[in-house]
């Protein structure tokens, strides 16, 4: 067991994009981070729960604490509902919201007093988007999912919070912004004009991480494009490709 007196942190899904901002912006805040994936040091799968369990057990064993957890983990899809089998929405339910609670319990059940919980949520969480009901839906249930474990775990002096970004260019979201005119309709409806970058995400979970009278809060971070429309996803992929 370590002795050091550092802050320990989890990234989980920390090895791309949002959470590999992430777990190099706690890094630089003096946080020793493990970094848990599905490829990496410290393999995790978040759909299920015996490995979850594992991970986080596995931390307080090897640092004797566990100080911030971060819930970074994602995937979507893309199909209209009449048509999109069971086990896509499934797949995308399971690691986007069934995950993040798996995350959140476990973490909370070897944090102590002071420990915070940061889950990365989404535009999409408070705006629709045509084809991406299981996103929508996993993501809308992880906003409520942040709130509810706010109010159990603030007596405990557990802190759960959540930020949701808007268009931010990470492999997870690529493929799409090569469809024309994708990238162009989501900018059309961001006040401020530009997609953001993880970095950028991962500042603010940072702050969420730290504040330490903050709590049950999903922050919007979208360059004000939750105030104007979602772009039509579907209409840009059935012009590309019929």
């Amino acid at each position: 067991m370590s002795t050091t007196h550092s802050k320990v942190a989890v990234v989980v899904g920390g090895a791309s994009g949002i959470g590999e901002a992430t777990a190099e912006q706690l890094t630089r805040t003096g946080h020793q981070v493990v970094v848990a994936d599905l490829t990496g040091d410290a393999v995790v799968d978040v759909t299920d729960e015996a490995s979850v369990e594992a991970l986080m057990a596995g931390v307080l064993d090897r640092h004797g604490r566990l100080d911030v957890v971060v819930n970074s983990a994602g995937t979507s899809t893309v199909g209209r509902i009449a048509d999109l089998e069971l086990a896509e929405w499934q797949r995308v339910v399971d690691v986007c919201l069934t995950g993040s609670f798996l995350v959140i319990k476990h973490a909370a059940r070897v944090m102590e007093a002071g420990g915070s919980i940061v889950s990365v949520a989404s535009l999409n969480a408070r705006q629709p988007g045509a084809g991406m009901s299981p996103y929508c839906s996993a993501k809308a249930g992880l906003a409520m999912l942040t709130e509810v474990a706010a109010l159990e775990l603030g007596p405990r002096g557990i802190r759960v919070n959540a930020v949701s970004p808007g268009l931010v260019v990470t492999p997870l979201t690529a493929p799409a912004m090569d469809i024309p005119g994708i990238r162009e309709d989501y900018l059309a409806n961001t006040p401020l004009g530009r997609s953001g970058t993880p970095e950028e995400v991962a500042e603010a979970i940072g702050y969420l991480a730290a504040a330490e009278w903050l709590t049950g809060e999903v922050l919007d971070l979208n360059g004000g494009a939750h105030l104007q429309r979602y772009p039509d996803l579907l209409r840009h992929i059935e012009a590309a490709f019929g």
